[in-house]
């Protein structure tokens, strides 16, 4: 996690925000070109290892035009899923890490097929047709996997909880990496190396998620406190946990709060970096 946290402060600023509305716009160009005519694609855009090795490198590229569904109503809708989720990821976790998120999955399927093209042949470029698919796919593994509790709505009617779709969607992976030849596993494997990596590799992207929703609840309350604030004349809004001291009795005092402590707690800078942090019994009696 501290590479992916240097990474950041070194690139952050190349982040690509709201990266999914970009996406959904490339989904809306790859199905107007399959409606057109379906062998454009095969014969000038999809991953062809082949075609690449001699030359036509915007393949690379150019194979993230296919779209969720040829089917307009079914592209619509997987459309919208991608982009929720996607655009949900991206707000708790920062641009540039659901960049990488995205990036890695690219990558990896690009790795994923020039191995099979060179184990097993050219014929390992038709699995990128549904391996983009999985990439996006992974986007929900990644939301289960963090908030298991969240609520979908199956066919906008049923709810559902984020982790029984998770369930689905791994025991459907399973399957198919089961009754698959080598090609495919291969495929499976490398369409979801991104949710591996980082779920498996950075266990605290958790903890930094937590932090992120703090800060948003943390900036809730001091919005909150200031209508509170101008309301009543005379009212403190910040207040020191260790102290007690409010902007009040100096108004030169500047107060933080601690993201490391559970809960909302706010420090002045005499404390800020000396207090005990506040730790939830119940997180410390499960570790």
């Amino acid at each position: 996690m501290k590479f992916i946290d240097k990474l950041e402060r070194r690139f952050g600023r190349y982040a690509i925000h709201n990266l999914m509305l970009y996406m959904v716009i490339i989904f809306a160009i790859g199905l107007v070109i399959q409606m057109m005519s379906p062998m454009i694609y095969v014969q000038y855009l999809m991953l062809d290892p082949a075609a690449v090795l001699k030359g036509q490198v915007w393949r690379l590229v150019t194979f993230l035009l296919f779209p969720p569904s040829t089917d307009i109503i079914w592209c619509a809708l997987l459309c919208y899923i991608y982009f929720s989720i996607g655009t949900s990821l991206e707000r708790l976790w920062g641009a540039f890490r659901f960049n990488l998120y995205i990036l890695v999955g690219i990558l990896a399927m690009i790795i994923g097929i020039f191995v099979c093209y060179f184990i097993w042949g050219a014929n390992a470029s038709f699995y990128s047709f549904g391996m983009a698919n999985n990439l996006w796919l992974s986007m929900l593994l990644a939301m289960a996997a963090m908030f298991p509790d969240a609520q979908f709505m199956l066919m906008f009617i049923i709810p559902i909880k984020a982790k029984w779709i998770g369930y689905v969607y791994a025991a459907t992976m399973l399957y198919e990496f089961i009754r698959t030849d080598g090609t495919g596993r291969v495929m499976l494997i490398m369409s979801i190396l991104n949710f591996l990596i980082f779920f498996f590799l950075t266990r605290d992207i958790r903890d930094s998620v937590k932090r992120t929703m703090r800060k948003r609840d943390f900036r809730k309350s001091m919005q909150k406190g200031n209508i509170e604030f101008r309301s009543a004349p005379g009212h403190a809004r910040h207040r020191c946990a260790v102290c007690g001291r409010t902007e009040l009795d100096d108004p030169k005092l500047e107060f933080r709060y601690c993201s490391r402590c559970d809960g909302n707690y706010e420090y002045c800078m005499d404390h800020l970096y000396t207090h005990v942090h506040v730790i939830n019994p119940d997180k410390t009696a499960q570790n």
